[in-house]
């Protein structure tokens, strides 16, 4: 088994075989995001177009620092976590996604997080790199909730969460803003 998963709620690092460093999808290359991806997500979080969804708006320098270097660390600490996003074909950074463990009120899930340069959307990649990592997640991490917060204005996001088989279970405010909380059904594979 590659993730022991206790009584009290905590989940191990995923075992090196199982680590999803690097994944292919028909279009994409997810991989671990490594410390020179740091200029490209620091400028994908001061786009304002590319952050008008999200509540605390563009990030500063020192603020998308910071966020990164939570991004290694969870990577360090579970052996999984966000992807940087390529195109299989060029090479280039489009954006950033994947999956983290994250805790609530009722236990622990896996939250799925994406961002995508604005040139970049409507291409459909979204959903791809959403399937990959639910189907990762479904082999890897079974019986974690997969979840998809966005907040309810971001109909684009909403309408992601709902092709890839996601149910809105509640509105509530997350991080500042009325959001979706959206969950994967066990059965559904997200696609």
């Amino acid at each position: 088994m590659s993730v022991a998963v206790a009584s009290i709620g905590t989940v191990s690092q995923v075992a090196e075989d199982a680590r999803p460093e690097r994944i292919h999808t028909e279009r994409l290359v997810l991989r671990k995001v490594e410390p020179a991806d740091l200029d490209a997500m620091t400028a994908l979080h001061a786009d304002p177009a590319a952050v008008l969804h999200r509540p605390e708006g563009p990030g500063s320098p020192d603020q998308s620092r910071l966020l990164f270097a939570s991004w290694l660390d969870h990577w360090a600490e579970f052996g999984f976590g966000y992807w940087t996003i390529e195109l299989t074909r060029t090479g280039e950074t489009i954006g950033f996604g994947g999956l983290q463990l994250a805790h609530a009120g009722d236990g622990m899930y896996l939250n799925v997080f994406y961002r995508l340069f604005p040139s970049e959307w409507g291409r459909g990649y979204a959903p791809e790199m959403v399937a990959a990592a639910v189907w990762w997640a479904r082999r890897e991490l079974p019986g974690l909730p997969i979840t998809i917060i966005t907040p309810t204005e971001n109909a684009a996001a909403r309408r992601v969460a709902e092709k890839m088989g996601f149910v809105e279970v509640r509105q509530a405010l997350f991080q500042g803003a009325l959001s979706c909380f959206f969950e994967l059904p066990e059965r559904s594979s997200g696609a």
